[in-house]
């Protein structure tokens, strides 16, 4: 099996860019200096590859190059950049450049760290390209937050990131998996985030973008992604923004119908919060990539399956690597300040309240709870019952370690734990485990045990196993 080869430096990247006669743009980079555009500049020989720089910081002058946007550090203006660079260097240079030119154009849009303010530092990035003398262009689009203290890190940041995606998209087209790692190249994990990357065009139309959005939490480039309803990829700083988030953490393999009901209570008691906004209101189902990953390596036709259910009943999901529940509350902080609930099944306090994985912190459940509701954060707890005729679970009676009662009792005392109750008591039987047990045997009363779109697409198109036989 072939390994990506990650032993270039972003200086030998560059140059041998440079060095390729046949490879040829405009780069144009707004909010952080001409940090790719240098990149390419001090190794040498860049008159072979760099037609045109340009930062066109004032907005009339943007606007007058580009046309208006809303939004300036915008995917609208990202395009805008792309469609009129790359128009313009085909346009006036396919008739004075060497047949086998391949032509480029690099855009970059962002806000930096700023002088006088502590703002959001993130941008947006992407590179059209020919990957074929003459032929309709692709292109490779990513959404990224600068982690950096000061605007030049930030800058020299983003001018590695430049040119690991320039060289990926012309060297690694064939191995799109490779273009997500090589981004991280001469940066780590702790100076750039991507939280969404798109292809898109003639060389990528059989890119699954899902699943190279999933590579990027793979590849340590983020913590999670966000799916909409529809199965696009979705920026989380514009979807959370200022907005109350509600989370339902499950496998959902498949979504049942206690499931849904589960959030469907779970939003009916955030949404009575005061300064819950029921139609700002942000729904998450979430998947950990632990979950995933557990008896091995994810199965990709079972992570888009899982995705598509969840979408057909109108979820919003994420996909995160987030095993600790105050890790994920502390990612939502980065975006809103409103409420935060977690909706889980009081079977899942086995996992909240074992002390294990709590193991590597100094203050062990102690500190992870401290961490989990220090403001306006709310766990609700849905009800269980193990078996037919059992008596219900709730958070009323449910078992925890002796040692450890008087801290669920203050968190109940203090609302930080919030029983909730199903809205239909008629699917509180149903295990996940089991449904899917029988739907990879075949068609059967499993069929009444999800919602009937669900059932219908796990038929047809013999998602999670299913046997169709």
């Amino acid at each position: 099996m072939r390994t990506r080869d990650n032993s270039l430096t972003t200086d030998q990247k560059a140059l041998q860019i440079n060095l390729d006669k046949f490879k040829y743009g405009s780069i144009v980079e707004i909010g952080a200096g001409q940090e790719v555009a240098r990149r390419f500049f001090q190794v040498g020989a860049a008159a072979g590859t760099v037609a045109k720089t340009m930062s066109a910081y004032d907005m009339a002058v943007s606007d007058a190059i580009y046309g208006h946007a809303d939004r300036y550090v915008g995917r609208t203006r990202l395009m805008q950049m792309l469609d009129k660079e790359f128009a313009q260097v085909v346009e006036r240079l396919t008739d004075l450049r060497p047949r086998n030119t391949t032509f480029f154009a690099y855009a970059a849009t962002v806000t930096a760290r700023s002088y006088k303010q502590q703002n959001e530092c993130h941008g947006w990035i992407g590179i059209r390209l020919q990957l074929h003398p003459g032929a309709a262009p692709s292109d490779v689009i990513l959404h990224v937050r600068m982690l950096d203290a000061t605007n030049a890190q930030q800058s020299e940041a983003l001018g590695i990131l430049g040119v690991n995606l320039i060289h990926g998209a012309f060297f690694q087209h064939g191995r799109p998996e490779w273009i997500v790692e090589g981004l991280a190249d001469g940066l780590g994990s702790d100076r750039i985030e991507v939280d969404l990357i798109h292809f898109a065009g003639p060389y990528f139309e059989d890119v699954e973008n899902r699943l190279m959005n999933l590579h990027l939490i793979r590849s340590w480039l983020t913590r999670a992604v966000v799916f909409d309803p529809n199965g696009q990829v979705v920026v989380p700083g514009e979807l959370f923004y200022r907005k109350p988030v509600l989370v339902m953490r499950g496998s959902f393999n498949p979504l049942t119908r206690v499931t849904l009901d589960m959030l469907q209570a779970g939003q009916q008691r955030f949404a009575s919060l005061q300064g819950v906004e029921e139609d700002r209101l942000v729904s998450l189902a979430e998947i950990t990539m632990n979950t995933l990953s557990s008896g091995g390596e994810p199965n990709d036709a079972d992570v888009l399956a899982r995705i598509d259910l969840l979408a057909s009943q109108g979820c919003t999901v994420m996909i995160s690597d987030y095993v600790r529940f105050f890790r994920l509350r502390a990612y939502l902080r980065r975006y809103t300040q409103q409420p935060i609930g977690i909706v889980l099944s009081v079977r899942d306090f086995d996992f909240l309240f074992d002390e294990k994985y709590y193991e590597g912190l100094e203050g062990g459940i102690l500190e992870a709870f401290g961490k989990l509701f220090p403001d306006n954060t709310h766990v609700y707890v849905y009800p269980s019952r193990p078996a037919t005729g059992a008596p219900l679970v709730t958070l009323d009676n449910v078992q925890v370690p002796a040692h450890l009662r008087h801290l669920l009792a203050h968190l109940v005392d203090n609302d930080k734990l919030v029983s909730i109750d199903p809205l239909d008591e008629a699917h509180l039987h149903i295990d996940a485990n089991h449904v899917l047990a029988e739907l990879r045997r075949g068609r059967g009363g499993w069929e009444r045990e999800v919602p009937d779109e669900v059932a219908r697409l796990i038929v047809e198109r013999r998602l999670l196993g299913f046997d169709g036989a």
